[in-house]
């Protein structure tokens, strides 16, 4: 099978790529095509890749062959004949992420890449980039599958599908990342339990995980001890997740404590993505110089990337901080993820996913053609939407109302409308004033005019 990753050059390849070293079903994939606009990117990814499957094959000498790996700059040659879609684009580079968080912070809003106005701005120069993609696939690669990691995850799958229909699948490790985390508290295995997850990418909340019918959640939340000990327990307070009567996604913590998060993210040295450029610059830079350390060097990157990942939520505010737990450290999820969405439909090896959809009737409250992050079974047909419970009134107001972000962020990317652009950041509900929302959109257009100058 033909695998093409749309972001080939990106720092997280080789976790995809070592989830399908680890693969040794008869059909699996066997040629990857590395897709990127920046050719120095992809050559020392290609390095990397290679020191990546010669340890690997030094660890496990009888495993099969690992996949051809090739890369180019031509979209319609990486696309033509693919089986598997995998996009990982990031529109504007790391240089529209730090857009993302300065300008909000800039002006007191939230200063995050997917979450408030970042996500709006993120949203409105990916959309374009997606659409074009997506139609290329349905003129190149008609049968393939797009597997949508894209951020705004949820948003930019939506807007694919509107060309591709239910053949693209968002993925996040979020949700998967937090039942897991829930289950080892109860003392379960996750495989033996059924997952009640329901909301939108980066805003859905765990209500009930269930065993035999029975929901084992209640008791994790009057458990004092193991409810302090999770990931949640420390962003949220073991207080606000029994008043909630549900674990949140992490990303709800920009929502619950949104003052809290813009004073820690303000009054840090530098922002994620101003962290993330000087890495990564050092990080390409040092493979492209020391080839024979590529696979070296970019384990540590990873693990301190990982480390560091929202660690605005881990300040409590007084000088102290909690760390990450190791095993997020260690990091991974979205791509057994990924792997286990593709061996479901090449394989039908039937799975049980969390994953961005069409909504059909899944989420009540909904439109049918809203894409929704929810507990999927998959197999060669696809995934299907299991039922879920309704979401509670204030959980599904907030859902709608960012789910009609998302709708006006597509409109006015499609539509090249300035109008709809005002309106989208306006109407997010961490966007306090129709004035800042003006403002947004003009320093955008200022700071990154090639993605934003042509709104009428």
């Amino acid at each position: 099978m033909k695998l093409v990753i749309l972001g080939g050059g990106g720092f997280r390849v080789p976790l995809v790529h070592g989830a399908l070293l680890r693969d040794t079903a008869e059909r699996r994939v066997t040629e990857v095509v590395l897709h990127d606009t920046d050719l120095a990117r992809l050559d020392v990814m290609r390095q990397v890749l290679a020191a990546q499957a010669a340890s690997h094959l030094g660890a496990h000498p009888d495993t099969p062959a690992p996949p051809r790996i090739t890369a180019t700059r031509d979209l319609d040659a990486a696309l033509a004949g693919a089986d598997f879609v995998f996009s990982a684009m990031r529109v504007g580079g790391l240089e529209g992420r730090t857009a993302d968080e300065r300008i909000a912070l800039d002006l007191g809003l939230l200063g995050q890449e997917t979450t408030g106005p970042g996500g709006v701005g993120y949203g409105l120069r990916t959309v374009p980039v997606a659409l074009d993609v997506a139609r290329r696939v349905r003129r190149l690669a008609p049968r393939a599958w797009v597997i949508n990691f894209t951020n705004p995850a949820g948003l930019v799958t939506q807007a694919m599908q509107s060309v591709l229909g239910d053949r693209v699948v968002g993925i996040c490790d979020s949700p998967l990342g937090l039942a897991k985390r829930a289950a080892g508290a109860l003392g379960r295995d996750l495989a033996d339990l059924e997952i009640d997850y329901a909301g939108l990418n980066h805003l859905g909340w765990l209500t009930e995980l269930r065993h035999d019918g029975s929901d084992l959640l209640p008791s994790l939340l009057t458990d004092e001890a193991a409810l302090a000990g999770i990931e949640e327990g420390h962003l949220f307070g073991t207080e606000w997740l029994r008043d909630l009567g549900s674990l949140p996604n992490e990303y709800l913590f920009y929502y619950y404590f949104t003052r809290d998060a813009i004073a820690q993210i303000a009054g840090a040295a530098q922002t994620r993505g101003e962290f993330l450029v000087t890495q990564q610059a050092e990080f390409y830079s040092a493979v492209a110089q020391s080839p024979q350390q590529a696979w070296e060097r970019w384990d540590a990157v990873r693990r301190e990337r990982n480390a560091t990942y929202m660690q605005e939520t881990r300040d409590s505010g007084d000088g102290d901080s909690h760390e990450r737990s190791e095993a997020d450290v260690e990091g991974g999820g979205y791509e057994g993820v990924a792997l286990a969405l593709m061996a479901a439909i090449a394989r039908n090896e039937p799975a049980r996913l969390i994953l961005n959809v069409r909504n059909d009737s899944a989420v009540a409250g909904l439109p049918a053609d809203a894409v929704v992050e929810v507990p999927c079974t998959v197999d060669a047909r696809g995934p299907v939407p299991v039922p879920v419970s309704p979401l509670p009134g204030h959980a599904l107001g907030l859902v709608q109302q960012v789910k009609a972000v998302d709708e006006l962020v597509i409109a006015a990317a499609s539509e090249q409308s300035r109008s709809l652009a005002v309106k989208a950041f306006a109407l997010h509900p961490l966007v306090d004033s129709v004035t800042v929302a003006r403002q947004l959109l003009t320093a955008y257009a200022g700071r990154l005019p090639d993605f934003y100058g042509h709104l009428r």
